[in-house]
């Protein structure tokens, strides 16, 4: 089912050329990105998370929602599909902060997209480190984005993504070139969002990166923003109003109207201030 993709265009502020170029990918790339926020709110509040085309537009392109790595991806890839792109979805094991032994589940969504000079990997949906640009498939080669360096580091017939933090190289994910298919996100989509031992489910998550280059990050009850220098700033949000007024600032998000919201919020607080008054 298609999307209304001049809707989809002005929700990210994408007034250019709509030629499927590297031009044209990058930018909309960039724009996605910055303009739709990360966030977990549907998943947070025992709500569902639809993954068809209509929800997806009404959810973020017409309702000034976030989403998580399958609504991102899905609606990137149906944009730019209909822009004339060719895109194959694909599948990760995430890797960020997990143990080396550890085999972590197909649980994240990026897409590879086909271009007439080689292919590109598109990826607007993984956090606090979500690409701002597309990746040439190369591997090793360091490639700059508007939010520091990244690299595809090949390992038999896998890939893994790499970030550049702090002069070293930290893996964000490993996938392959195998492609995937709506049903296979559903699943995934649905443990993700009704597991209770699911991160998405237990707390809230938010991230956005800023056209200046700084990165907004909520996790629990603390807010972070990581400058292009690589100095944080971190601030503690006491109330359900320090939270809504970061959701609705620095991550853009249309928050929902519904009573449910300030006292799930106000757990957060409280949650927060009992692991703060642990002993050490």
């Amino acid at each position: 089912m298609p999307i209304d993709v001049d809707a989809y265009l002005r929700r990210i502020g994408y007034a250019e050329s709509r030629s499927p170029s590297l031009g044209t990918l990058r930018a909309i790339h960039r724009l996605h990105a910055e303009s739709i926020a990360f966030e977990n709110l549907n998943p947070f509040l025992r709500w569902p998370v639809a993954l068809d085309a209509a929800s997806l537009e009404r959810k973020l392109v017409a309702g000034g929602r976030g989403g998580y790595c399958f609504e991102h991806n899905l609606l990137l890839q149906h944009a730019l599909t209909q822009l004339g792109f060719r895109t194959t979805a694909l599948a990760a094991r995430v890797r960020w902060n997990a143990p080396a032994e550890v085999v972590t589940a197909r649980s994240h969504m990026l897409l590879l997209v086909a271009l007439d000079d080689g292919d590109y990997v598109a990826d607007v949906g993984f956090g606090g480190l979500t690409l701002t640009g597309p990746l040439r498939l190369d591997d090793e080669t360091a490639q700059p984005t508007p939010h520091g360096r990244f690299r595809l580091r090949r390992e038999k017939r896998d890939y893994i993504m790499e970030a550049e933090l702090g002069g070293e190289w930290r893996a964000l994910y490993r996938f392959n070139l195998e492609p995937q298919f709506q049903v296979d996100y559903e699943v995934s989509s649905w443990y993700l969002s009704n597991h209770p031992s699911s991160h998405f489910v237990t707390g809230l998550i938010a991230a956005r990166p800023a056209a200046d280059g700084r990165r907004y990050a909520l996790r629990g009850a603390e807010l972070a923003i990581h400058h292009p220098d690589g100095s944080t700033e971190r601030q503690a949000l006491t109330s359900a109003a320090d939270f809504r007024a970061a959701l609705a600032g620095p991550f853009r998000i249309a928050l929902p109207d519904t009573p449910e919201l300030d006292p799930a919020l106000e757990r957060l607080v409280t949650a927060a201030t009992v692991a703060a008054s642990r002993p050490a």
